[in-house]
């Protein structure tokens, strides 16, 4: 099994619902180790940038505007095969069709508000962490 890193963010539904807490401690309860965290307001420019993307689909302004709504809480996640035990934690996209007892199901309202963004592939998430995170900033 491959020691992977990933990128998770709890969207600003779940921060302003008092969920960070209940989401972090889901993560640390299924031995997931978290090695770098922090809280921030993104600015749109960098809402952009990060799910830029998604720069041409039809969500794509509606997606920035939330996630600029509040506050949200980055992290990265490391872990065997961590990317895809934080996609099955987190449940799918949609929170109203997500299995019970994911983060999604427990936290989310729906499609946007879904309580929790994750990378979907190594790719993607070497390129996530490090627009949140500098390497001397992870506590490895």
């Amino acid at each position: 099994m491959a020691l992977e890193r990933t990128l998770s963010i709890i969207k600003p539904d779940a921060v302003a619902s008092g969920h960070t807490g209940d989401i972090v401690a889901r993560f640390e309860k299924n031995g997931v180790k978290i090695i770098a965290m922090r809280m921030l307001k993104m600015s749109r420019s960098q809402a952009e940038g990060f799910y830029a993307v998604h720069r041409t689909r039809p969500f794509f302004n509606d997606l920035v505007a939330f996630m600029t709504s509040g506050p949200v809480v980055a992290m990265i996640l490391e872990g065997e095969n961590m990317i895809l035990k934080n996609r099955d934690l987190m449940g799918a996209t949609d929170s109203k069709k997500a299995a019970p007892g994911t983060i999604r199901a427990d936290f989310g309202t729906d499609v946007e508000k879904n309580a929790v963004h994750g990378s979907d592939s190594p790719e993607t998430a070497a390129v996530e962490t490090a627009y949140f995170f500098t390497a001397c900033e992870l506590n490895a």
